[in-house]
């Protein structure tokens, strides 16, 4: 396939380093690594979609400085890939959030001289956010000159971007991925990498790691308080022969697992990393012996302060859960 150069600070995307983690899940036969797409320049994953979506029109001259408009739903990651390429190229960016978005993350997209669009669910159901995103999208996108939205959703170059992170897991491990375990929302990373397999022939079982509340997989819809895998819709671009196996994860599961990964491993990582580190977990005993498992962790914690990491917020959304982290401590054997 081929790539478009890029210079500057977006040069910098991708290439993310690929560790072992070695006190996770102490004295397990089975061997664990971790992608760590926190080092991307924007924070997440998302910034491969991103390039992979805005790069190419802007060499072909379909996007061009000054006059082309960039609009885009999304609640956080993608947004910052997005605005910072924008940045870079002189392009203006209007985002569409919700009230779900934090405050930092607004934060953040405003250092980007972003154009911030909030749509509120007239009662509250939170479940209307991501539709309504969209429709606002479709609006501005209808009624601005020289408009584009690259739509995660729909967009096959959001998965093309991802057949590159697979090949630098294949790569950095010598051909031998055995398991890989990958969240799931626009189905975007997941189905990259399974492509990437097909297309070399590879026998790596991917296990898609969806939220309990999503609706992705076929699940009941519910509210869910922890953002970046899940999906109150199904993505157009899921591809249900990607994955072999399926893991529903509570909201309260990524915060115990995000917890567990800085005790252990010293990583400070947001929600869908601990729903992938307890969709592991949860697989350990059925993974044969001297096997390789790779997880990808879509951003890092710093993000997720005021939730994940805040005592304050658990305690208010989760009640006492001591006894879970306890239970987790007290496992931990490590010499």
């Amino acid at each position: 396939m081929a790539t478009i150069s890029v210079k500057g600070i977006l040069s910098t995307v991708g290439n993310t380093p690929l560790v072992e983690l070695e006190n996770l899940f102490h004295g397990s036969p089975v061997r664990v690594f971790a992608k760590l797409e926190r080092f991307n320049p924007g924070g997440s994953i998302k910034d491969r979609s991103a390039l992979s979506m805005l790069l190419a029109k802007i060499h072909s001259g379909e996007l061009v400085p000054g006059r082309a408009v960039v609009v885009e739903s999304s609640s956080g990651n993608l947004a910052i890939g997005i605005a910072q390429i924008c940045a870079y190229y002189g392009i203006r960016f209007i985002c569409v959030v919700d009230p779900k978005t934090t405050e930092q993350n607004l934060a953040i997209l405003r250092a980007y001289q972003t154009e911030i669009e909030m749509v509120c669910a007239e009662d509250g159901d939170t479940s209307q956010y991501l539709p309504l995103r969209m429709a606002r999208v479709r609006e501005l996108v209808g009624s601005i000159p020289h408009a584009y939205s690259p739509n995660q959703y729909h967009n096959h170059l959001n998965p093309r971007a991802h057949q590159r992170t697979m090949a630098e897991i294949v790569h950095g491990l010598g051909g031998r991925v055995d398991y890989l375990f990958c969240s799931t929302s626009t189905f975007g990373t997941l189905r990259g990498c399974a492509d990437y397999a097909r297309l070399h022939d590879l026998r790596t079982k991917f296990v898609a790691v969806d939220a309990i509340g999503s609706v992705i997989f076929g699940g009941q819809r519910a509210p869910r308080l922890i953002p970046g895998h899940g999906a109150s819709v199904v993505p157009p671009l899921l591809d249900p022969t990607a994955a072999h196996e399926v893991a529903h994860i509570s909201d309260l599961e990524c915060v115990v697992a995000c917890r567990l990964l800085v005790n252990r491993e010293a990583i400070l990582a947001g929600g869908s990393s601990g729903a992938v580190v307890a969709a592991l977990e949860r697989h350990l005993p059925r993974i044969p012996a001297g096997a390789t498992a790779v997880m990808i962790f879509p951003d890092g914690g710093d993000r997720y302060l005021d939730t994940i990491y805040s005592d304050e917020w658990v305690h208010r959304h989760f009640g006492e859960v001591s006894h879970l982290w306890k239970e987790h401590t007290r496992a931990d054997s490590r010499p």
